[in-house]
């Protein structure tokens, strides 16, 4: 059971590397007003889903605790995430206000994750 958690755990991490790498790629773009959500994006925030659900339930079924609370908050922010980058996917382009939200929220879940305990 570990080597699965570890796995989804890595798949989890590219997920937000992908979230995240592209908000940086067209951290330029932001500030030209031309910045756009990627598919990179929302491949990202879609694998963060489903590895995010995948690892809830595989530590729930070992009979580890979970913070619901902070599953929860992170779940809420991915999805807010997730609705704007997917409707927003095939503009050419995103006004700054949203395309740094999704930056700041991707942030946010990082940071929860890591000091949230």
């Amino acid at each position: 059971m570990d080597v699965l958690t570890h796995l989804f755990v890595g798949l989890h991490i590219i997920g937000i590397a992908s979230l995240l790498g592209g908000f940086l790629t067209q951290m330029k773009a932001m500030g030209q007003g031309t910045a756009r959500f990627v598919p990179a994006m929302l491949h990202g925030a879609l694998t963060m889903l489903v590895t995010g659900v995948v690892l809830v339930g595989l530590n729930e079924g070992d009979g580890q605790s979970v913070n619901h609370i902070k599953i929860g908050v992170k779940l809420a922010l991915l999805i807010v995430i997730l609705g704007l980058v997917y409707v927003k996917r095939d503009e050419e382009k995103v006004d700054k206000g949203l395309f740094g939200l999704v930056g700041l929220l991707t942030t946010a879940n990082i940071f929860i994750a890591v000091l949230w305990t």
